[in-house]
């Protein structure tokens, strides 16, 4: 027989249930208290802005310390440089002073030579009459070295680079000859010829090589056999085929049960350098005379430079295979025997964690330039606690 719940014995339960539930729903809320208050006692570890700063007037017209605000190598004041390579650079809302600002010590200009004139943009729609070469890098180039080097009672500087903290820290100005590089050439030295003039050039003297604070690297069309043609004097140097520079890598491996699908097969090994032609592309170009990669050396070349995906091919299960790793090492360790910096580009960009993965690894392995379209997440990284691989 079903016997109905009187009115008292059902508020007598809801009673009940509220008697617990208030004790559970107050510590909720001062759990929750706690939380944002331990969360907002970390800001200023995490950000260091005084809302109030000393003396906020300090170095204005009429306030005190008027004029000793500022010192004149400001610009790149607490930048710690970074070996990252800002790809297609001519890109970014402010190209090279927002790669600068982020420490990267490598830079990317594609350059289009029409009616005498070096235009800087990707393809032909992106040009326009205001975006040149010089607009964009060599001129920004100079006025920040001038800056870096003043000539004063107190200094006589003329070899300092752009970052403040590391005035030996050359630059890298990688050029992309994107259409005639036999056409193009005159006109890219022409127009070094003001960092030149200034000593601001790394340049090679016929016998050694000398550092300066901008490394001119020329890639793309460019052509490798007027670029090794004057043999005393060299402000240029070439952007060299990373994957011909491979060789058996030292060290162990996992063994052949461990690799997934991808492997490298015939088909993957670049022409042979005699094979090649003018206009050929990166690392190829005026090679046709050169059968060896041993041509390649520190007196006429920087980088050793490979397409990624082009070379490594799929990454499976989001992880390097052993083979893929073999491949890598193996490049690596080519440039190195040769003095040159090993780049990859076109690396993966998404998913992150992928993207993430590939710039740990060739970090790890000993690239000595990460090739990067996301600045921001590049240089977020600790680069202190990585091994240090040569910086450029």
């Amino acid at each position: 027989m079903h016997v109905r719940r009187s009115s008292k014995t059902r508020w007598r339960a809801r009673l009940s249930r509220i008697c617990i539930a208030l004790p559970i729903l107050s510590l909720c809320f001062f759990g929750v208290v706690h939380l944002v208050n331990v969360f907002m006692s970390m800001v200023p570890i995490l950000w260091d802005d005084d809302p109030h700063p000393f003396l906020p007037g300090w170095g204005q017209p009429g306030e005190l310390g008027e004029g000793l605000a500022s010192y004149p190598t400001d610009f790149t004041r607490d930048v710690t440089p970074k070996p990252i390579h800002s790809h297609n650079d001519y890109w970014r809302r402010v190209p090279l002073y927002q790669a600068l600002h982020l420490g990267c010590t490598s830079v990317e200009a594609d350059v289009w030579l029409f009616d005498e004139e070096l235009y800087v943009g990707h393809n032909t729609a992106s040009l326009t009459r205001n975006r040149t070469l010089k607009s964009l890098y060599i001129n920004p180039l100079l006025e920040i070295l001038d800056r870096q080097n003043p000539i004063t009672e107190f200094s006589n500087a003329s070899r300092n680079g752009v970052f403040d903290e590391a005035p030996d820290q050359t630059v890298v100005l990688l050029i992309d000859f994107k259409n005639s590089g036999e056409a193009i050439w005159p006109y890219v030295e022409d127009q070094l010829g003001v960092l030149r003039d200034k000593n601001y050039l790394t340049y090679y003297d016929g016998r050694s090589v000398l550092p300066g604070p901008v490394t001119v690297v020329a890639t793309g069309n460019a052509p490798f056999d007027i670029l090794a043609a004057n043999t005393t004097y060299r402000d240029i140097f070439f952007d060299a085929p990373l994957a011909d520079m491979w060789e058996e890598p030292q060290g162990g491996f996992p063994p052949a049960g461990s690799f997934h699908r991808h492997r490298i097969e015939y088909k993957d090994i670049p022409a042979p350098l005699s094979a090649r032609r003018r206009d050929a592309s990166q690392g190829k170009s005026g090679t046709g005379d050169i059968s060896s990669p041993d041509a390649f050396t520190v007196m006429n070349s920087y980088y050793a430079s490979v397409d990624f995906r082009s070379i490594v091919g799929h990454i499976w299960g989001g992880r390097l295979s052993a083979q893929q790793m073999k491949l890598l090492r193996g490049q690596i360790q080519g440039a190195r025997k040769r003095g040159l910096k090993a780049r990859y580009w076109n690396t993966p960009k998404w998913p992150v964690g992928l993207r993430n993965h590939v710039w740990d690894v060739i970090v790890r392995e000993g690239v000595d330039v990460l090739n990067v379209d996301d600045l921001r997440a590049a240089a977020r990284s600790d680069w202190k606690r990585r091994r240090h691989y040569g910086w450029l």
